[in-house]
């Protein structure tokens, strides 16, 4: 039987790349969880294929080790504002927040909206300046800038006096004077114990679990992952199930598990405090709550920010339709995004209103373009439209989303990018430099940082960083052009040669390069001037018998633009789709009437 005095509920909370998975990675290893030859992967809580290729957190994880005597829970959050809805409802599982902080960088867009949803449920926290390994680290002035966000999110007192440290994840130390590194991670770990409370609950009332998470088994299907309010959970209890319709299902714990590492062990008996997975209920959701079937007790379902950004996904109805995916009609298409819908919270799915498809609207492009990677990994064949802003009415006027954007450029570039940010309908709330480093806050329409990555990147020749977070709804700011130029359209199904795409690479940017097939209406590249072009890349070199020096030119191709599907999705207008299948990323026109391009 565990002690509720004796357990620590913490949820890890940061930017992007302020180094929260490296902390845990080294929490579990100083905490005396492995054998000391034992070989154990880096980033151990990235476990998605998908946030070890990006480097980001991307849905939270649990996990948990012991020290002294007690057991730490443990909750990775992500760390981008996209999947915020993650943040919100996994925060309810934790007493105490550690809050990273990159000693460099301070606080970032990103820290303001994980720090403002941790302050809302008035969870004590414990400031971690990181990265103070860093040449350029200034973990003073990085303190202070935490101390302003905590006064400018109007902290209460009591959590306004935070305990801080200064630590290097990579390095493995801890200490409470950034002029003395520790020579371990002991100083944090105390902290946990001495500074975030034990979870509160009576074991001896009726049962209250409400699930915060999913996980799915191949053996017991749907897990439900949550923290145990009130009283305690055994195998083979009998549990009603309230969902967010009212209803209560019934049903019976077949399995239940505690978390050990990031691994999930079976237990027979949970406590009052402890985080633990469930299994027993086939259509459990986020939200619903495991309570007595004699004394019912649901919890309040959670209330998480709307989406701001929708896409439209439809099935795939291009020339090479059902070749290359084994999941292709609109059923496998919907049933796979209701599917999504249960265990996030922040996505929406409905009917588009042509009838076309469904309308998927989520936090940011991030938000959804994660989910078309994963569903074309998982062999689903479909296309989507452009992303677009929800908008919003009110008193007669229409608002949209903006977005508060952070970006530090070197000082050279920084005229470069306020000019391309004033273009799109930006505004300059604040810009400094410092160390030949521009510093500069916009804030900006969500639909003007669409496609803006790649140009920003380009413009700083890859030296700058930008990082943005919902805003709030603002007046709505007019017209804005997504692109300015058009594009490069194929006239008819064949398959590219070099002669042809030599000749054509004067009238802009190719996507690709020779023999690949392509079909009619299927974009191949970016014009150069402002209108699409219909262009045949098939059309192969005049043979003649007559040969004369000098008149026949080497064919010297230029490398073709690769573009990842964000870098697709961004690129698009209102009248091209992506087609995205397990083996590729295409671009097309809706158009079937080419000369309606021309």
């Amino acid at each position: 039987m565990t002690d509720p005095r004796k357990i620590r509920n913490v949820a890890i909370i940061a930017h992007v790349d302020h180094g929260k998975t490296t902390l845990v990675d080294e929490l579990f290893k100083q905490s005396g969880l492995f054998r000391e030859n034992q070989q154990v992967a880096e980033r151990l809580m990235d476990s998605m294929d998908l946030e070890r290729e990006r480097g980001i957190t991307i849905a939270s994880k649990n996990g948990a080790f012991e020290y002294r005597g007690y057991r730490i829970n443990i909750i990775d959050t992500p760390g981008h504002a996209d999947f915020g809805g993650q943040v919100e409802r996994v925060l309810r599982m934790a007493d105490g927040a550690l809050l990273l902080v990159d000693a460099q960088e301070g606080p970032m867009p990103q820290t303001w909206f994980v720090l403002k949803k941790a302050l809302a449920l008035r969870l004590p926290i414990i400031v971690v300046i990181n990265k103070i390994d860093k040449p350029a680290a200034r973990p003073h002035w990085a303190l202070d800038q935490v101390f302003d966000l905590f006064v400018q999110l109007d902290a209460p007192h009591d959590i306004l006096d935070f305990h801080a440290l200064y630590a290097s994840s990579r390095d493995g130390h801890a200490s409470e004077d950034p002029d003395k590194p520790g020579t371990d991670m002991k100083p944090l770990l105390d902290a946990l114990i001495a500074r975030i409370p034990h979870p509160s609950g009576d074991s001896a009332a009726p049962l209250q679990l409400q699930v915060s998470s999913i996980d799915y088994s191949s053996f017991l299907g749907r897990l439900g992952i949550g923290k145990i309010t009130s009283g305690r959970v055994t195998i083979n209890m009998p549990v009603v199930a309230a969902n967010r319709r009212g209803e209560l299902v019934p049903s019976r714990i077949t399995q239940l598990y505690r978390f050990e590492g990031n691994r999930k062990v079976e237990t027979s008996r949970a406590e009052v405090g402890e985080i633990v997975a469930v299994a027993g209920v086939e259509e459990v959701t986020v939200g619903d709550t495991y309570t007595c079937p004699e004394q019912p007790r649901p919890l309040k379902a959670f209330e998480v920010d709307p989406p701001t950004v929708s896409m439209v996904f439809l099935p795939n109805t291009s020339p090479f339709a059902g070749k290359e995916g084994r999941f292709v009609t609109s059923i496998h298409l919907e049933e796979r995004l209701q599917r999504e819908v249960l265990s996030d919270v922040a996505l929406q799915v409905e009917d588009d209103a042509e009838g076309r498809g469904f309308k998927v609207s989520g936090r940011g492009e991030l938000h959804i373009s994660i989910l078309v990677e994963k569903m074309r990994r998982e062999g689903y064949e479909f296309q989507v439209s452009c992303p677009s802003v929800i908008l919003r009415e009110r008193d007669g006027a229409i608002l949209e989303p903006y977005e508060l954007a952070v970006l530090d450029v070197p000082d050279a570039c920084a005229g470069t990018v306020v000019q391309k940010l004033n273009t799109r309908r930006g505004r300059l709330l604040e810009m400094v430099s410092r160390n030949g480093v521009t510093r500069i806050r916009y804030k900006i329409p969500t639909r003007g940082l669409f496609g803006f990555r790649s140009e920003f990147l380009s413009d700083t020749k890859g030296m700058g960083q930008i990082s943005y977070v919902f805003m709030e709804y603002d007046e709505h700011a007019g017209d804005l052009r997504r692109r300015k130029t058009g594009v490069l359209v194929a006239m008819d199904a064949c398959t590219t040669v070099a002669y042809a795409l030599f000749n054509l690479q004067r009238r802009g940017r190719l996507f690709m390069g020779p023999g690949v097939r392509v079909y009619r209406g299927q974009i191949v590249g970016q014009h150069s001037r402002e209108n699409d072009l219909v262009v045949n890349p098939a059309k192969g070199k005049q043979l003649t018998n007559v040969r004369a020096a000098g008149s026949d030119e080497n064919v010297i191709l230029i490398p073709p633009a690769v573009m990842s599907l964000e870098d697709c999705i961004a690129f698009i207008n209102e009248d091209e789709l992506v087609e995205v299948t397990p083996q590729s990323v295409r671009l097309r026109k809706i158009a079937t009437n080419l000369k309606e391009i021309a």
